[in-house]
């Protein structure tokens, strides 16, 4: 088993399923992009699997609706103070 390959968080594939929702790519570039993913997941409970596959079945509606709440919280967060940042380095 080769564990860089095999297991990841499940909520790395929630934030970038929300990012291409929100569209969010279009006007950042693959740095602070990069930096959103890593402020967002920051801020979520990790929640490690082997098969994304696997969630389909053990999540519930309710569970997965909550998971992508804290997904989208998060993810606002993480991009609010994204730009304070980039306006700080601007100033």
């Amino acid at each position: 088993m080769a564990i860089d390959t095999d297991i990841h968080n499940f909520y790395e594939h929630l934030v970038l399923e929300s990012i291409r929702e929100q569209e969010l790519f279009t006007h950042l570039t693959q740095e602070q992009l990069a930096d959103l993913c890593c402020l967002t997941l920051n801020q979520l409970p990790a929640h490690y699997i082997r098969h994304d596959v696997d969630m389909v079945y053990f999540l519930t509606d309710e569970e997965r609706k909550a998971m992508q709440l804290k997904v989208h919280q998060a993810l606002s967060q993480a991009y609010s103070r994204l730009l304070k940042n980039d306006e700080r380095d601007e100033a």
